[in-house]
């Protein structure tokens, strides 16, 4: 039985969090979302392309490790990309305010998210 709604309004429990979100990579598309403050449909398409960019880098590198997750840091917000574990092609994504975010703790807190995930 799938767990993705409990599962993203967990990350939302975060400190500084803003909204959350569980994308499949393979066509961009969110299979669910949680909380508010940017356009997630947009922000799922975009971050596709940030997974697929790595991926296929990592290929012609030759390179034969996984993605754990991909840290997007910006003056105002952290924006964290969670490859999900036995789910090629899905990830989770979390959003937080910089200013009221432990991003230790986010980053653990979104592990453990991902490893108990049922899709």
């Amino acid at each position: 039985m799938s767990n993705i709604q409990p599962s993203l309004e967990t990350l939302l429990t975060l400190d500084g969090a803003m909204c959350s979100a569980l994308v499949d990579a393979n066509s961009g598309m969110m299979l669910g979302q949680a909380g508010s403050g940017l356009d997630l449909e947009l922000a799922a398409a975009g971050n596709t392309e940030v997974v697929r960019a790595k991926l296929k880098t990592m290929a012609s590198l030759k390179l034969s490790d996984k993605i754990e997750d991909i840290l997007i840091t910006l003056s105002q917000q952290y924006h964290i990309i969670r490859l999900v574990n036995g789910h090629p092609g899905l990830f989770l994504y979390l959003v937080l305010d910089k200013s009221r975010s432990n991003l230790a703790l986010a980053r653990r807190k979104i592990a453990e998210v991902e490893s108990a995930l049922e899709v």
